[in-house]
């Protein structure tokens, strides 16, 4: 029987165009009143995840920046945060703008979190299109949400660093994953989450132990339930360390073929499709043989 149910955010709850697809919803409801804890798990920071969790009501913490930080949408009670230290988070910078990247840092685990940057390249697109996303999603709170500093080498020694990003295309932001990794070896756990339609990679940078995988095995512990009742749902790379941990793993049917491929884990249908909430039918509520 399952548990504790982790849902990945983009590409998965949500539809393509970024609503909550009503099935799912339903779904989810359907699993709570059945006495599943249901989160997401996310590779947003949380203040970007919070608007969904509290729209959906879910009733367990949010596993945000892939799973550095579990957190309650309604209370903003911090569950579990993993910090990366302030000479990691200033080598980072340093080593990611020498690359010509535009760093973004997430701050204030404590409360509903703040990101800070200092530039955004030209070139840098979607980049620019979060910014006005960000702008749209947290309106009268937009100017506490994301800040743009002067330098931030000089900014993050004010504040308890969780989560540095950068982004990119998706040949550009592989090179930089390389070079990153060469920089800062074991120091830090890189996770990129790819786009190929978009061509666009999103590189996270987090504190060595952190991820989806890690932020789902806590959540489970605190809530005494084996990892046989935990079951994931996702789409992309970042969703593999909760598809190892979890009893029951699924992959969206917009995955990436390579996750598709993968003969351990369960299919379902695309996001567009309701695919969690055909998944959340099959292997929860029982409404399908399996």
């Amino acid at each position: 029987m399952i548990r504790l149910l982790a849902l990945d955010l983009d590409g998965t709850v949500l539809g393509s165009r970024g609503e909550i697809i009503e099935d799912n919803r339903r779904a989810i409801r359907d699993a709570e009143a059945y006495g599943v804890f249901v989160t997401i798990a996310t590779g947003r920071r949380f203040r970007d995840a919070r608007p969904v969790g509290l729209e959906l009501e879910l009733n367990a913490p949010l596993i945000t920046h892939n799973g550095a930080l579990l957190k309650y949408a309604t209370s903003l009670v911090t569950v579990s945060a993993d910090l990366i230290s302030l000479e990691t988070a200033r080598r980072i910078v340093s080593v990611g703008k020498s690359f010509g990247g535009d760093a973004f840092v997430s701050v204030d685990p404590a409360g509903p979190g703040t990101l800070i940057y200092d530039r955004v390249s030209n070139e840098n697109e979607p980049l620019r299109r979060y910014l006005q996303w960000a702008v749209t999603l947290h309106g009268d709170e937009a100017h506490d949400a994301v800040i743009h500093v002067e330098r931030l080498e000089d900014e993050i020694e004010h504040h308890e660093v969780i989560h540095v990003s950068f982004s990119g295309t998706c040949s550009r932001m592989y090179e930089m994953q390389r070079f990153l990794e060469g920089e800062l070896g074991d120091s830090v756990k890189i996770l990129a989450t790819i786009y190929p339609l978009r061509d666009f990679t999103l590189l996270d940078i987090l504190p060595p132990n952190s991820s989806k995988g890690t932020g789902l095995e806590k959540l489970a512990a605190i809530n005494g339930i084996d990892r046989a009742h935990t079951m994931a749902i996702g789409d992309n790379f970042n969703d593999l360390g909760m598809f190892e941990f979890a009893g029951t793993s699924v992959v969206m049917g917009n995955a990436d073929p390579s996750l598709l491929e993968r003969k351990e884990f369960y299919t379902t249908l695309s996001n567009d499709e309701g695919g969690v909430a055909a998944a959340i039918e099959e292997f929860i509520l029982n409404k399908r043989g399996h």
